[in-house]
């Protein structure tokens, strides 16, 4: 990990590639880029939780004693019965 002299010839050097006017657009676009991947890894890990929760068709957890092993149920047929 560089050390606060080495973080000072850093700095400087970006500065004489991008120019000081260039810097603030880098870190603002820096920024963005940064905030959409967190957004994006997030939503993926909301839908790896969502598929592995067994939820009702009000997006809640089913009671213990409401999940039957193998039965399976479509509600298009109960609703056209």
């Amino acid at each position: 990990m560089p050390q606060g002299a080495e973080w000072l010839v850093i700095l400087a050097i970006v500065v004489l590639v991008f120019g000081a006017a260039k810097l603030p657009d880098l870190a603002r676009g820096t920024g963005q880029a940064l905030r959409i991947f967190k957004a994006e890894t997030k939503g993926l890990r909301d839908d790896e939780d969502d598929k592995k929760k067994p939820t009702t068709s009000t997006g809640e957890l089913p009671a213990a004693d409401d999940i039957a092993e193998g039965e399976i149920v479509d509600e298009r047929r109960e609703n056209n019965a």
